[in-house]
C-alpha cells in the first residue's frame, strides 16, 4: 500500500508523462479531440446549430491538454500538491465541458438526420462517437488524478 501512495504521489516530468497513470491519458485526449475537433469542423453548420460550442469545447480542451502536458513534460510544475489539484480542477472542467458538448452534438445530430441534402450524418456519427470517447478518457483522469492529488 504504501508504494501504491509513492507513485501516485509524484508528479512525473519529462518522458515520464508517457509512463505513468493518469498522464499516460494525454496522448489519446489529444487524439480524441482532435477527431472531434476535425469532424464537426468538416459537417455543415447551420446558423440555429449549437456545433460552434462543440467547436470552442473541443478546440480549448485541446489547446489547453497541449498545454499541459508541455508544461508536465518541461517539468515546470516542481511536483507540488497545487499543480496535482490544479490537474485535477482542470480535468474535471474539461470533463463536464466535454459532457456537455457530446450531448449537444449527439441532439444535434438525431434532428438532422432525415434532411440528407444539407447534413453529412455519417462525419457526425463520427464525430459523436470519438466526444463521447473524449469525454469518457477526460473523466478517467480527472479520478486518477484527484487519487493522486488526495495522495500528496
Amino acid at each position: 500500500m504504501a508504494s501504491n501512495t509513492v507513485t501516485m504521489g509524484h508528479l512525473p516530468s519529462g518522458m515520464g508523462i508517457c509512463t505513468t497513470i493518469p498522464d499516460i491519458l494525454y496522448v489519446p485526449e489529444l487524439i480524441f479531440g482532435g477527431l472531434v475537433w476535425i469532424l464537426v469542423a468538416c459537417t455543415y453548420v447551420l446558423p440555429h446549430n449549437p456545433q460552434a460550442w462543440v467547436m470552442c469545447v473541443s478546440i480549448f480542451c485541446f489547446l489547453m491538454t497541449f498545454v499541459w502536458l508541455v508544461v508536465f513534460a518541461c517539468g515546470s510544475h516542481h511536483n507540488s500538491s497545487g499543480w496535482a489539484a490544479a490537474d485535477f480542477i482542470y480535468h474535471g472542467v474539461a470533463a463536464m465541458l466535454y459532457l456537455s458538448a457530446s450531448v449537444l452534438l449527439a441532439m444535434v445530430t438525431l434532428a438532422f438526420k432525415s434532411d440528407p441534402a444539407t447534413y453529412v450524418y455519417k462525419l457526425d456519427i463520427s464525430a459523436v462517437v470519438f466526444s463521447y470517447v473524449a469525454t469518457l478518457l477526460y473523466v478517467v483522469h480527472t479520478i486518477l488524478s484527484a487519487i493522486r492529488w488526495k495522495s500528496f
